[in-house]
Protein backbone atom coordinates (compact mmCIF):
# COMPACT_ATOMS: atom_id res chain seq x y z
CA UNK A 1 0.00 0.00 0.00
CA UNK A 2 1.50 3.44 -1.11
CA UNK A 3 1.80 5.85 1.53
CA UNK A 4 0.80 9.09 1.22
CA UNK A 5 -0.03 12.54 3.25
CA UNK A 6 -1.72 16.00 3.00
CA UNK A 7 -0.12 17.34 -0.43
CA UNK A 8 -1.55 14.13 -2.29
CA UNK A 9 -4.79 15.76 -2.97
CA UNK A 10 -5.58 13.60 -5.94
CA UNK A 11 -4.82 10.28 -4.68
CA UNK A 12 -6.88 11.11 -1.43
CA UNK A 13 -9.77 11.72 -3.27
CA UNK A 14 -9.57 8.41 -5.20
CA UNK A 15 -9.33 6.96 -1.85
CA UNK A 16 -11.93 8.56 -0.26
CA UNK A 17 -14.36 7.43 -3.51
CA UNK A 18 -13.66 4.25 -3.06
CA UNK A 19 -13.64 4.22 0.66
CA UNK A 20 -17.31 6.01 0.72
CA UNK A 21 -19.17 5.21 -2.84
CA UNK A 22 -22.33 6.11 -2.11
CA UNK A 23 -21.49 9.97 -0.76
CA UNK A 24 -21.84 13.08 -2.08
CA UNK A 25 -18.87 14.69 -1.38
CA UNK A 26 -20.36 18.23 -1.34
CA UNK A 27 -22.40 16.97 1.57
CA UNK A 28 -19.20 15.87 4.21
CA UNK A 29 -18.83 18.55 6.71
CA UNK A 30 -15.19 19.32 7.01
CA UNK A 31 -14.66 17.82 10.66
CA UNK A 32 -16.13 14.27 9.26
CA UNK A 33 -13.82 15.08 6.01
CA UNK A 34 -10.74 15.66 8.16
CA UNK A 35 -11.40 12.34 10.13
CA UNK A 36 -12.37 9.90 7.03
CA UNK A 37 -8.85 11.07 5.83
CA UNK A 38 -6.68 10.59 8.42
CA UNK A 39 -8.52 6.95 8.59
CA UNK A 40 -7.32 6.02 5.60
CA UNK A 41 -5.22 3.27 5.21
CA UNK A 42 -2.04 4.31 4.13
CA UNK A 43 -2.05 7.64 5.37
CA UNK A 44 0.66 9.02 6.94
CA UNK A 45 -0.03 12.82 7.21
CA UNK A 46 -0.04 14.53 10.81
CA UNK A 47 -3.88 15.05 11.68
CA UNK A 48 -2.81 18.65 13.03
CA UNK A 49 -1.11 19.69 9.50
CA UNK A 50 -4.70 19.68 8.14
CA UNK A 51 -6.48 22.99 6.98
CA UNK A 52 -9.41 24.81 5.85
CA UNK A 53 -7.55 24.99 1.93
CA UNK A 54 -6.06 21.50 2.45
CA UNK A 55 -9.78 20.24 3.28
CA UNK A 56 -11.41 22.16 0.24
CA UNK A 57 -8.93 20.97 -2.19
CA UNK A 58 -9.46 17.49 -1.27
CA UNK A 59 -13.06 18.14 -1.35
CA UNK A 60 -13.34 19.20 -4.89
CA UNK A 61 -11.11 16.71 -6.02
CA UNK A 62 -13.48 13.87 -4.76
CA UNK A 63 -15.99 15.99 -6.05
CA UNK A 64 -14.79 15.86 -9.55
CA UNK A 65 -13.83 11.68 -8.86
CA UNK A 66 -17.51 10.98 -7.98
CA UNK A 67 -18.80 13.38 -11.00
CA UNK A 68 -17.09 10.76 -13.15
CA UNK A 69 -18.16 7.52 -11.24
CA UNK A 70 -22.20 9.34 -11.54
CA UNK A 71 -21.69 9.67 -15.48
CA UNK A 72 -22.07 13.43 -14.99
Amino acid sequence: MTEFSWTDIEEIGIRLLEAHPEVDPLTVRFTDLHRWVTELEGFTGEPKDSNEKKLEAIQMAWYEEWKEEQGA
